[in-house]
């Protein structure tokens, strides 16, 4: 809803100034969204789908070369700029999906699962360059499962549950509510009275 794929049933909120219901051409302009669900396009090469991105979001020549040398250098993506995204491995799909989501340099960034399934170093230069974009100022709404993640890059934690947020508030805000130094327990308490099993198939 945030990035105005889904309307919201009841209720809008409000991105860089933008109501996502009233303005959601205005909202995607200044967003940029990862979702473990976009597939790349297989026939074109990594930097041709940055490339592509980047036109679809008005970026003149000399902007998007710009920028897409900026990215291919801090993600490290040189070395397969030229292979087609059907022959790239899970994290340089990752990477290449990170560059394109990022292109247009937009001031908010939603990230859903980002190092899923990725190996050890290749998800630790993701949560880096993602604090990077952090540290720069940009906003970045960062959902995991993985609580370490958390704990790393929030500076607010909203932990929520079939649709409901339960709690919310910094990590020492959460530490001190719940009685619990580590995010998993906070997390574990709070969700449990409210988890259901899934039933075996």
């Amino acid at each position: 809803m945030l990035a105005t794929i889904l309307e919201p049933t009841d209720g809008t909120a409000v991105v860089q100034g933008y109501d996502v219901v009233e303005s959601p051409e205005k909202v995607r302009a200044v967003v940029g969204f990862l979702s473990t669900a976009t597939a790349l396009y297989p026939r074109l090469t990594s930097q041709e789908m940055v490339e592509y991105f980047g036109h679809l979001n008005g970026l003149d020549e000399p902007t998007l070369k710009k920028r897409v040398d900026e990215l291919f250098d801090r993600l490290d993506m040189n070395e397969f700029r030229d292979r087609r995204c059907d022959k790239l491995s899970t994290g340089m799909k990752q990477k290449t999906s990170i560059a394109r989501t990022l292109v247009h340099d937009p001031p908010v960034m939603i990230f859903d699962e980002p190092t899923s399934g990725l190996d050890v170093m290749t998800a630790r230069s993701i949560i880096n360059f993602i604090r990077e974009c952090r540290d720069r100022g940009k906003t970045v709404i960062f959902s995991t499962h993985i609580m370490t993640e958390a704990e790393k890059l929030c500076d607010v934690v909203g932990i929520i549950q079939s649709g409901k947020l339960l709690t919310e508030g910094t990590l020492a805000q959460l530490r001190e509510k719940h009685g619990e130094e580590d995010l998993e327990e906070i997390f574990v308490k709070v969700v449990a009275p409210l988890y259901v099993e899934p039933e075996a198939k």
